[in-house]
């Protein structure tokens, strides 16, 4: 009977409820309100989704995220930049930058929108962050989750890895409700309402020659940028020659959700109590949501700007879609004008500020490393 009683008390004993700590248990919480969002309110289910769940598994067994457990070699793909450069490829093989080559303006709106990752920059600086963590923690104004968690894997903030990525998606998700308020603060009534001239159609040559020529100028510049920017520009080329269909499909669709996967879990999984509950993750968060906060307001201002420049022929809501968040900033910026007007269609104009700031991005984090010497 002894016997009995002392192996079901080893078996007691061997479960979680006797070694988790009351951060493990506010941690599981927040995984299961990611996990809300992600499933009831659809708020980018394929990120949130994988990434609370790692963040669920890792509060639970902490040893699943030490050397030897699972996600620690998944973790070590994201240390080592493979999986960000993945991910680029598939958004690649995914978008249409024809808005952009048709518009080419656009750029600038999509250059405008990243002044919150510099604003961010110096604010992180003046709460006490070193340089390189401080830079690790701006790129989040650009809504740009892998090229966050590239970034800091490359200054090597691997410890702050985590609340930047979980911090980065989260806006990225929330870009439906954080940026029309902005929009509509920023903007008139009359603005709102304004109507785009339909772009210019874009020749296949053009749409050929864009990957590479962005991948020469801006891989020149700041070769560091080359796997994201180059990746990108990879995947875009599959799609775009029209000669592998294979690659383009694999690309944009079975690879990509494989790197998701990997990606998304082992991030959550760096959310563990000790590491995510701390005064140090409540200010990369406050200063996450001022440079997109701040991103968006520059993007929408600067919209103003060549509203007035070119004579009314601009509408300044699609200056907020130079966040990279592709597509659903060019969609907000699509919704809100059709509050406005139900007949305004922003949605193809919104798009090329949209891919722009992913290159936007790309290269902001490519100049952060250059002033490193990374």
């Amino acid at each position: 009977m002894e016997y009995i009683m002392d192996t079901l008390g080893n078996l007691v004993h061997q479960t979680a409820f006797f070694n988790l700590t009351v951060g493990n248990y506010v941690m599981i919480a927040v995984a299961c309100g990611f996990l809300f969002l992600a499933i009831k309110k659809e708020y980018e289910p394929l990120l949130l989704v994988p990434i609370a769940f790692g963040m669920l598994l890792v509060n639970i067994y902490p040893p699943i995220m030490e050397e030897g457990g699972l996600l620690h070699y998944f973790f070590l793909l994201d240390e080592w930049g493979i999986l960000p450069p993945l991910i680029f490829m598939g958004v690649g093989a995914m978008t249409d930058f024809g808005p952009l080559i048709a518009n080419p303006k656009s750029f600038l709106l999509g250059a405008a929108a990243q002044f919150g990752i510099f604003a961010a920059y110096i604010g992180a600086m003046l709460l006490g962050f070193e340089d390189k963590a401080a830079a690790a923690i701006s790129i989040i104004g650009g809504a740009d989750g892998p090229t966050s968690i590239y970034l800091a894997g490359q200054l090597g903030q691997s410890a702050l890895m985590g609340p930047i990525a979980v911090a980065a998606y989260s806006y990225m998700s929330l870009v439906p409700i954080i940026q029309p308020p902005i929009m509509k603060l920023l903007t008139t009534e009359k603005e709102r309402k304004i109507k785009m001239e339909q772009l210019r159609p874009v020749t296949k040559l053009e749409k050929i020659l864009f990957p590479i020529i962005v991948t020469i100028v801006v891989c020149l510049l700041l070769p560091s940028v080359a796997p994201l920017v180059g990746m990108l520009m990879l995947g875009n080329l599959f799609k775009e020659s029209g000669v592998v269909r294979q690659l383009t499909e694999t690309a944009s669709n079975a690879l990509m959700y494989i790197v998701v996967i990997l990606l998304g879990t082992s991030v959550g999984a760096t959310t563990s109590a000790s590491a995510f509950l701390n005064v140090t993750t409540l200010k990369i968060v406050g200063l996450g949501l001022l440079a997109f906060c701040f991103g968006t307001a520059a993007g929408v201002l600067f919209g103003k700007l060549m509203c007035k420049v070119t004579g009314g022929k601009v509408n300044p809501l699609i200056g907020s879609a130079g966040v990279s968040a592709v597509p659903m900033a060019a969609r907000v910026s699509q919704k809100v004008g059709a509050e406005a007007d139900p007949t305004n269609f922003l949605l193809m104009h919104a798009m090329g500020p949209n891919v722009a700031g992913v290159i936007g991005t790309a290269v902001a984090a490519g100049t952060f490393m250059a002033i490193f010497g990374v």
